[in-house]
């Protein structure tokens, strides 16, 4: 188990914390300070997005940092943004990157924008059923738009056999009308299906684009992963293992190789740069910002709603394992 952290851990060397970012140029908004940044909030997955877009818009140096624990798998197994302290002014350097730009999972940073405790989010979603209906009780509605593209990837043990599914194959399995590798060309061995919680991020997805309106069946509780960074420890030690992550959080958040736990094609073709671009990787993934629909258009929050919807946001994107997504 700690191997394998260090592994995915340590891919990537020219990204290391040795070397900080943030100096170059990009065209900001005007006026933007520590004092008037908006309440940023979002996903696991949008987490370094979040952190680079307040370091670029400020002009604060940052690093990738690696993971500082290896002890137990799910837990400080994901690479951060740190912040060079000494480019953030003394009365904002305890707490603006946890209070002003923070990481409350999908449904955690919905609620916070629903509630008006933050003003902008990121999210590799639009908003669920669920957290609608929370809003509307409120009286709050929210603007959505596409910022970004990504791959929604299925990951397999190393010694799987399998290394592309259709799409028809894997909403069986999610159904269980597949229930055995050998249907797929795969060993004979029975597929153990990992999912994620509802209102996850990744979940609520894998239900919309993934499943596309058929209804997948009630696994067993013990099925369903916690967290995002458990997803591969529990697909590398389960050999008859299947699940779903983003691509950016495979790449780019757990630096995970496919060496160790691979994603695989579907309908023969392969997630990369050129097939999730030109959309015919089948299962496509948006990054969303979202804020709310009273939102005053003067405010820094609303500029900043505006500015992520420029290509003054591709190099960032870039660098996070994103792609830009606005035609």
């Amino acid at each position: 188990m700690i191997v394998y952290a260090l592994i995915c851990g340590m891919v990537f060397t020219n990204c290391n914390k040795d070397e900080p970012k943030g100096e170059e140029e990009i065209a900001g908004i005007e006026d933007i300070s520590f004092a008037n940044f908006p309440k940023m909030d979002g996903s696991t997955s949008t987490s370094i997005l979040n952190r680079v877009i307040a370091c670029q818009l400020l002009g604060v140096r940052y690093s990738w940092l690696p993971p500082q624990s290896l002890g137990v798998w799910g837990h400080e197994v994901e690479w951060k943004i740190e912040p060079e302290a000494g480019d953030i002014p003394q009365q904002f350097r305890d707490n603006f990157f946890t209070e002003r730009v923070k990481t409350s999972q999908t449904n955690g940073a919905f609620m916070n924008l629903i509630n008006g405790n933050v003003d902008i989010i990121l999210t590799h979603r639009t908003i669920s059923p669920d957290e609608k209906a929370q809003a509307n009780s409120k009286g709050v509605s929210l603007l959505e738009t596409s910022i970004a593209l990504d791959a929604f990837v299925f990951i397999l043990n190393i010694n799987n056999p399998v290394k592309s599914l259709t799409v028809n194959q894997v909403q069986e399995i999610y159904t269980s009308k597949i229930t055995n590798w050998s249907e797929v060309g795969g060993n004979n061995a029975r597929i153990d299906v990992f999912t994620r919680p509802r209102n996850s991020g990744s979940e609520e997805v894998f239900r919309i684009v993934v499943m596309n309106g058929i209804t997948p069946d009630d696994f067993p509780e013990e099925s369903g992963i916690s967290t995002m960074g458990a997803v591969f420890y529990e697909v590398n030690t389960n050999p008859n293992g299947i699940c779903y992550t983003f691509n950016n959080y495979k790449d780019m958040i757990v630096r995970c190789p496919d060496s160790e736990v691979p994603k695989i094609a579907i309908n023969g073709i392969f997630p990369d740069e050129n097939t999730v671009k030109n959309r015919t990787y089948p299962f496509i993934s948006e990054v969303h910002v979202a804020i709310r629909s009273d939102l005053d258009p003067n405010s820094m929050a609303y500029k900043l709603y505006e500015w992520l919807q420029t290509e003054n946001v591709n190099p960032i994107l870039t660098e996070c394992g994103f792609l830009w997504g606005i035609p």
